[in-house]
């Protein structure tokens, strides 16, 4: 179990991501999820989906922790109740509609779905939902979230060792998703030595890793990690809502595909572009997608 600098506390349990839910980064990583699961959704074979870092699984936009951050507001609060043209209306259509399933189908924006939420109001009944959360209380709430749902399992453990253990998975197809709360310092390291491991243990997987683009030596350096890993099929793709290096700043949503579906980066070049203009926050932000790696 890793502990912060003070020796008391362990990476992860004061992390809270109520405060944050729904905020641009939400917008751009599970909107990026939705389109995941779909791609998988279109083959008739089970698929598996792994979160690391699950969360409670459910956030109340009107509670204490996102009432005092207010992020949601420049999130998903600019996204709801918008009017999407073609190709954006298609692309935007999974993860609305889990959002207003979460709402219970009514246009006021009172709950906010994490990751395994989403996931499992998409699954078909052949598919299975792994949800990992380290921090006891979110992790209560997950596991009251699933209670009884034989489709989805919830599990306390620290999402560095369920990375480690729970690839490959016995559908032998799935997604493996990677949203670290990126307190501990070496958070960015930790990302990609798990990553590789796994990607070891189950090379044909779908993994979608998230990172902040805040500290850009971090950023840089898991890019070129990635680059000298030896794993093939890397994309990365970048929203920033101002300029990349504003100083002291959480500037943009990061995104790491491994093995993408075929044409995916086609499909997320027209997400993020059509998201970007609405999530800005000031001049000198826009989208970034390249390959790390090809074939």
């Amino acid at each position: 179990m890793r502990f912060g600098a003070t020796g008391g506390t362990p990476l992860g349990m004061n992390y809270r991501h109520a405060f944050h839910a729904g905020n641009f980064a939400d917008v751009v990583k599970h909107a990026t999820l939705a389109l995941l699961i779909e791609r998988l959704k279109a083959k008739e074979a089970a698929f598996r989906v792994i979160d690391t870092h699950a969360g409670p699984g459910l956030y109340d936009l009107a509670g204490d922790e996102a009432g005092r951050t207010g992020e949601w507001h420049n999130g998903i609060g600019r996204i709801v109740g918008r009017k999407f043209a073609p190709p954006m209306d298609a692309l935007m259509a999974p993860y609305l509609e889990a959002i207003a399933a979460a709402n219970d189908g009514k246009k006021a924006l009172r709950r906010y779905p994490g990751s395994p939420w989403i996931i499992r109001q998409m699954m078909r009944r052949q598919d299975r939902l792994t949800a990992v959360e380290l921090h006891p209380e979110d992790g209560a709430a997950l596991a009251a979230l699933f209670a009884g749902d034989w489709q989805a399992k919830a599990i306390e453990l620290d999402g560095w060792l369920a990375l480690g253990s729970f690839v490959p998975p016995k559908e032998r197809r799935g997604l493996v998703l990677v949203d670290p709360p990126y307190e501990a310092p070496d958070e960015f390291a930790r990302m990609l030595d798990a990553f590789v491991k796994a990607h070891r243990r189950w090379p044909t997987g779908i993994y979608l890793l998230w990172y902040p683009v805040k500290d850009l030596d971090a950023v840089q350096a898991l890019r070129e990690g990635l680059a000298a890993s030896g794993v093939r099929r890397l994309l990365r793709a970048e929203l920033n809502v101002r300029a990349r290096g504003t100083p002291e700043r959480f500037n943009g949503s990061g995104l790491v595909i491994c093995n993408p579906p075929w044409q995916f980066d086609a499909a997320l070049r027209d997400l993020l572009m059509g998201l970007a203009p609405i999530l800005a926050d000031g001049t000198g932000g826009g989208v970034v997608i390249d390959e790390i790696a090809g074939e």
